[in-house]
């Protein structure tokens, strides 16, 4: 790794799998029983915004009764560690890798833990539930919503995530279907300026063909194991 310098991390569902989270599957226009359009969409929260509060706030109460797990400890643990440049991008909701220690980290599809204003804008920390139509603390109106990326908006920071592939010289991609877009293209860009790419699956991904190497296995496995190749 010694021609390694800066370092790229995506995240997907398959890292927080094992810490008890249920992952996102879109195959049969399901999530946790619930049909895509009507929780995860602008047009859904506004035909029936309860569905949404009640959906999210027991998505919120999940992720913060769950742990991080060995996976999201090795990441942490590298970050430190690493000499040159370090980015971790989630697509991951959760914070899971908060509490293991991550702080380089962009949450590219918003997070549980957090509340948007739709009247002023602002966003705030939350692990309360929005049901009830709490009051924003900056401007007071009752216009939270989840602060979560839905079908039909825009990812988060992606200037930042690009910056920081047009500059790496390594992309790992973990527990990723690299099915959605637009984190399915990062392998794209990184290989475009001559960076490694390394994918890290629990089995091979529609985007499995554009990385250099696939290792099968859990994250919790692979990953805790990679690292250490990486420090030694």
């Amino acid at each position: 790794m010694s021609s390694i310098r800066n370092i790229v991390i995506l995240t997907g569902a398959g890292i927080s799998a094992e810490s008890g989270i249920r992952t996102f599957r879109a195959s049969d226009g399901l999530w946790e029983d619930h049909r895509i359009e009507d929780v995860a969409t602008p047009e859904g929260f506004a035909a029936n915004p309860d569905l949404v509060h009640r959906f999210y706030d027991a998505r919120r109460a999940g992720a913060l009764a769950a742990r991080p797990n060995a996976a999201h400890l090795a990441l942490a643990r590298l970050e430190k560690a690493w000499q040159g440049g370090f980015l971790l991008v989630t697509q991951n909701v959760d914070d899971l890798h908060e509490r293991a220690g991550s702080e380089a980290l962009i949450h590219m599809h918003g997070a549980l833990n957090s509340a948007w204003c739709g009247a002023c804008d602002a966003r705030h920390r939350w692990v309360e539930t929005l049901i009830e139509r709490p009051a924003c603390p900056s401007c007071g109106k009752p216009s939270l919503r989840p602060d979560i990326v839905w079908f039909g908006e825009m990812p988060y920071r992606m200037e930042d995530i690009y910056e920081a592939l047009n500059d790496c010289d390594l992309f790992v991609s973990i527990g990723t279907s690299g099915a959605v877009y637009p984190a399915a293209g990062f392998v794209r860009a990184a290989r475009e300026v001559g960076a490694q790419c390394l994918e890290l699956n629990l089995e091979r991904s529609a985007g499995s063909a554009w990385f250099h190497e696939t290792r099968l296995g859990s994250a919790g496995e692979v990953v805790p194991e990679w690292v250490e190749e990486v420090l030694r």
